[in-house]
């Protein structure tokens, strides 16, 4: 799979490598296969791993090597900081590969509606079905429903509220996932990037959540297609996402919640303390099997 037809000069792209492997070199050669000659690899590894992987490719883009892994918010923007002119960036994450003309839907979205700061595509996992990745802001209440009923009843009305809230009719959206999506330049640095507080998770939840506070929008371009492995990265870490997911989960309800809600800010972080030590529980047994 690649990206049909070349992609508009201005476009550049941003990747953060932990650990991905293949998948990397899967996601650099739909990158490039779209047209996009600015491109620049973030290795949060900090073990050389980066440019191992892409072997002769690492000639053909900027490899930043911050040394230490920043987190996925911090190494974006170092890769943005990196980056040429561009006035469009596109953020991926390096188990995404860019179906046929993907990219170039995406900046037409952009071109097409002047208030758009940030477009998301359609996500596909392995196996081809649809991810939700386009989802609404969840309340206070949702997140404690989602976090305390997700596991076990994945079809409860909270987790559905939160995760399928979808594109409304005019195609923009609330938030939609840092996994793979376009943003304007100009609005990245308005907005001082990702907020690094963020380590991992929710990043793009609050990047998000800033622009329409900015008074950018945020849309989707269905016909957009990419593929996402997800969590390829994630698994070379599994106690520190886990800690890292759980954090930013709290730390987004505290900064976004406003009134009466705020009394439930407590109950929220309890149970995200239980559930994390559940998940914990899980994922040391699930390496000791």
């Amino acid at each position: 799979m690649s990206s049909g037809g070349p992609a508009p000069s201005r476009v550049g792209c941003v990747i953060v490598d932990y650990k991905s492997g293949d998948h990397l070199v899967g996601a650099i050669d739909s990158v490039v296969a779209s047209g996009v000659v600015d491109l620049v690899v973030v290795d949060n590894a900090a073990d050389g791993s980066t440019r191992r992987t892409l072997g002769d490719r690492s000639a053909h883009v900027v490899v930043v090597e911050p040394g230490r892994n920043l987190g996925f918010g911090a190494g974006a923007n170092r890769g943005v900081a990196a980056l040429g002119s561009c006035d469009v960036v596109l953020v991926a994450n390096p188990d995404v590969v860019l179906h046929d003309g993907a990219l170039r839907e995406l900046v037409d979205a952009l071109d097409r509606h002047p208030t758009w700061g940030i477009v998301g595509p359609t996500i596909l996992n392995e196996a081809g079905a649809p991810y939700p990745s386009v989802r609404r802001f969840p309340s206070v209440v949702d997140a404690v429903g989602h976090a305390s009923l997700g596991r076990v009843w994945p079809t409860n009305p909270f987790t559905r509220r939160y995760r399928e809230g979808g594109a409304a009719s005019d195609g923009t959206a609330q938030w939609v996932s840092g996994a793979c999506f376009v943003i304007r330049r100009a609005l990245f640095e308005r907005l001082g990037g990702f907020d690094e507080r963020y380590f991992m998770f929710a990043e793009d939840m609050d990047l998000c959540w800033r622009a329409h506070a900015a008074g950018a929008a945020v849309g989707t371009a269905p016909q957009a297609v990419v593929t996402h492995v997800e969590g390829v990265s994630r698994r070379a870490a599994p106690y520190r996402m886990q800690v890292a997911h759980h954090r930013s989960a709290l730390r987004f309800a505290v900064s976004t919640t406003r009134g009466p809600a705020r009394l439930l800010l407590p109950m929220a972080a309890m149970i995200l303390a239980v559930r994390l030590a559940a998940v914990l529980v899980v994922t040391s047994r699930s390496h000791r099997a």
